[in-house]
């Protein structure tokens, strides 16, 4: 005889709040851990629930007071010369201790190289569900409390909602650059919550020798200025624009898939569905038309400024200053504007973007010369 399917929900009311895990390297937070906690804040308002965040590493205790800032209400803190470098074993184990004893009804991670490689660990110890690179998060009011994690499916040509209906904690990853976070609060008070190493380093099979930093690599989604291209510049060559435009301005330069998948530039350089989600302060789209697969991916800018000579160019209804005409005489003539302003005021570039900047611009030279 066939066994009836159960339809019914187990009892998860045991589990309450929602749970940030806080990345950081050498101290200093990933932006996409405050954005996850602007985002969980609403989250556990429609829950009506505490909001908490973890932080791990070693002498990281001034994140746990940021972390209030940004939006926790109870933060639990654990810190040892174990958690110094990320290492799989010991961080999963820590955040398995805590999930065990908080019990929280949603776990999110950025999905970032360290978030990924974390979340899946857990996701298999508890186990439960994970859903990876969702770029909107909301959730189902009581009685149901499901997360609702949305991510591009079927080559980015639509939306996919995963839900976990059977195990808890609910747990995703969320794209650097979607969510916005909250403006920091220093007069902002709640609770820190010490919590002990579970693991001593005897215990640890891994050990990190040392820390290769990759100078000059591209890092669209902590970017502050970005100068973006698109099929309308024509070629390759004439990023070199674009680099000169970014360059005064101490910005990078971004791109469309268009001129991408035409092999003009890098797909590290690329912003869109497929690509980095940026939320830089100023965005500058030159020959950029305007489609769906690159506007999600930059939306989140707060100044817009499009350069197109189509005056009916979809960007400009996403733009908030836009410009018409020949980009090969607006952007040599911005850049130069910019640079004499910088000169009158004594103004510099960062050098840290003006090193990336040119390293980068030197590394898509030589793949294209490879290429040929």
């Amino acid at each position: 005889m066939a066994k009836e399917h159960n339809d019914e929900m187990p009892d998860w009311s045991a589990y309450r709040g929602v749970l940030i895990v806080v990345e950081q390297r050498a101290g200093a937070a990933k932006k996409v851990s405050w954005q996850l906690l602007g985002e969980g804040r609403k989250l556990a308002a429609k829950l009506e629930v505490p909001l908490m965040a973890l932080v791990l590493g070693e002498h990281v205790a001034h994140l746990a007071e940021e972390a209030v800032q940004y939006g926790a209400d109870r933060v639990y803190l654990c810190e040892a010369p174990e958690l110094r470098d990320y290492r799989t074993r010991p961080y999963s184990r820590v955040c398995l201790k805590l999930i065990e004893e908080a019990k929280p009804e949603i776990v999110l991670f950025g999905a970032t190289a360290t978030g990924r490689d974390l979340a899946g660990a857990i996701a298999t110890h508890l186990p439960t569900g994970l859903t990876a690179d969702t770029t909107q998060l909301d959730v189902e009011p009581p009685p149901s409390r499901l997360l609702l994690a949305s991510r591009p499916a079927f080559s980015e040509k639509m939306m996919a909602t995963i839900l976990c209906k059977q195990y808890r904690p609910q747990m995703a990853t969320a794209r650097a650059g979607v969510f916005q976070a909250l403006p920091k609060d220093m007069a902002r008070e709640g609770e820190i919550i010490r919590m002990d190493c579970p693991m001593r380093e005897e215990e640890i099979a891994a050990q990190v020798l040392d820390f290769l930093r990759e100078t000059g690599k591209l890092n669209l989604e902590e970017a502050e200025i970005i100068v973006a291209g698109g099929r309308g510049l024509g070629g390759p060559d004439a990023f070199g624009l674009l680099a000169e435009l970014a360059d005064a301005l101490g910005g990078v330069v971004g791109a469309s898939r268009a001129a991408v998948d035409a092999g003009w530039i890098t797909h590290e350089h690329q912003v869109g569905q497929t690509g980095a989600t940026v939320r830089p302060k100023l965005y500058i789209a030159v020959g950029i038309s305007g489609a769906v697969q690159h506007t999600v991916g930059m939306s989140g800018a707060d100044v817009v400024v499009a350069i197109n000579r189509d005056a009916n160019a979809p960007i400009f209804q996403f733009a908030h200053y836009g410009i018409v005409g020949d980009l090969f005489k607006l952007v040599p003539a911005l850049t130069q504007a910019i640079k004499e302003r910088r000169q009158l005021f004594g103004v510099k570039a960062p050098e840290h973007a003006r090193q990336a900047q040119t390293q980068a611009a030197d590394a898509d030279a030589r793949e294209r010369s490879e290429a040929k």
